[in-house]
C-alpha cells in the first residue's frame, strides 16, 4: 500500500466519510502501536494479538465517532487499551494451561533482551489497571492528561496508578536482575516522569 503523508485527523475524517483506503492507511500506520500497547497491558503474545485485532475492528467500526477534539492517537490508545483490558477480563474467565512453553528465541540473548523479558514478566504480575497506566506513560509517552483521557479517569488517579505500578515493577524487577547478574535495572524499566 502506498503511504499517504496526510495527518491522522485528515485521514480519519476521510475514513469516517467512507474512504476505505484512508482507513487502511490509518490502521497500517498504527498497527505496531496498537499491538505494543496491548502487549504491555496483557504481557502475553497471543492475547495481545487478539486484543489488537479487536481494537482494529473497533477502530474501523467506530471511526465516525472520532470527533477530532483530541489527537487521533489519543483516541486510538483509548480503543487499544480498552480492548486489552477487555481481553484481560475475558482471559481471567477462561482456563489457562498449567505449563507454558516459552516462545522460541531466534537470536542471542543479550542483556537488553533478558532485561525486556524480565520487564514483561514483572508487568504480567501487576494489576491490569496499573499496567495500562504504566504502558501508556512509559511505552506510548503520553502525558498524565492524555492518559486520564484515554482511561477515562482523573489525572490524580493516573499519577497514583503509575506510581503504584512502577513501585510494584521495581519490587519485582530488582531481585530478578540481581539473580541474572545485572546489578542495575534497565534504563527503560521504571523511567522517571
Amino acid at each position: 500500500m502506498r503511504s499517504d503523508d496526510r495527518p491522522d485527523d485528515e485521514l480519519a475524517a476521510s475514513a469516517a466519510a467512507g474512504d476505505r483506503r484512508c482507513l487502511e492507511i490509518l490502521l497500517d500506520r498504527h498497527a505496531d502501536r496498537i499491538y505494543a500497547i496491548c502487549r504491555r497491558v496483557l504481557a502475553h503474545h497471543d492475547d495481545a494479538l487478539d486484543a489488537a485485532q479487536e481494537a482494529m475492528i473497533a477502530i474501523a467500526r467506530g471511526i465516525n465517532r472520532f470527533d477530532g477534539r483530541s489527537l487521533f492517537t489519543t483516541w486510538l490508545y483509548r480503543v487499544a487499551t480498552n480492548a486489552a483490558l477487555d481481553e484481560a477480563r475475558r482471559r481471567g474467565r477462561r482456563p489457562r494451561p498449567v505449563e507454558h512453553l516459552p516462545e522460541p528465541v531466534r537470536i542471542d540473548r543479550t542483556d537488553a533482551i533478558v532485561d525486556a523479558m524480565v520487564i514483561d514478566e514483572a508487568l504480567a504480575e501487576i494489576p491490569p489497571d496499573f499496567r495500562a497506566a504504566v504502558a501508556l506513560r512509559d511505552l506510548a509517552g503520553l502525558d498524565y492528561a492524555e492518559i486520564a483521557e484515554v482511561l477515562g479517569i482523573p489525572a490524580g488517579t493516573v499519577r497514583s496508578r503509575i506510581a503504584r505500578g512502577r513501585a510494584a515493577l521495581a519490587e519485582r524487577i530488582g531481585p530478578q536482575l540481581s539473580e541474572s547478574g545485572n546489578q542495575s535495572p534497565p534504563s527503560n524499566a521504571v523511567p522517571e516522569s
